[in-house]
């Protein structure tokens, strides 16, 4: 994975907002970050976020969206935005619930549900430095997990790659952390789920 990779934009769902903010902006050091936290975020909010996005940059600009609520009226109002972003910005939406976002907003931005409010489960598995025979035990060991253990550990490995190993994941390993979250709600294999998004991690490098 290449360091100067950027961070693509996505949607993160966790009960702990300032934490999350607080480590996004570590990760984007150096970048210009513009940010709009509210408790209820409204169609005044979504104007200046329109505002903030046209304003023309030579480098990427990320502007994070934080809000315990978000009115459908501001969630429209930003959908043509969010489908075809200004040249070099990227959105950052933090909420606590996946059900606070329209599913016209969800479907512009890969999810990633990373909540906090409950123990991330401690992961051996290294995914910077993750081989074949890495990939093997840890399916070999969560060969039987249940529906709900399986989507913890899909959790875990975001939290393991993004907060303890700081990784930049590219675009595709986001979607792909999304896809597997959902390939779980539908009752997919989980050793399949975890073979696919693992594999992400040796072919990014």
């Amino acid at each position: 994975m290449q360091a100067n990779e950027s961070l693509k934009g996505h949607i993160i769902i966790s009960k702990e907002l300032e934490n999350e903010i607080e480590q996004l902006e570590r990760r984007l050091s150096g970048h210009r970050v513009v940010k709009f936290i509210e408790e209820t975020f409204k169609i005044e909010h979504a104007k200046e976020v329109m505002a903030a996005a046209y304003v023309s940059e030579s480098t990427t600009k990320y502007i994070i969206l934080a809000a315990i609520d978000f009115t459908d009226v501001a969630q429209n109002s930003l959908l043509k935005l969010l489908e075809e972003p200004p040249t070099n910005i990227e959105f950052v939406i933090i909420t606590t619930t996946k059900s606070t976002l329209l599913p016209t907003i969800r479907s512009r931005l890969p999810i990633l549900k990373v909540d906090t409010s409950h123990e991330i489960k401690e992961l051996e598995i290294s995914l910077a430095r993750l081989d074949y025979d890495q990939i093997f035990s840890f399916l070999k060991a969560n060969a039987r997990v249940s529906k709900n253990e399986a989507k913890e550990l899909i959790e875990s490995l975001f939290y393991k790659a993004v907060v303890v190993e700081k990784l930049i994941l590219s675009q595709k390993q986001l979607e792909t952390f999304d896809k597997a979250y959902r390939l779980v709600e539908l009752n997919s294999r989980p050793q399949s789920v975890f073979a696919m998004l693992l594999m992400g991690f040796t072919q990014e490098r």
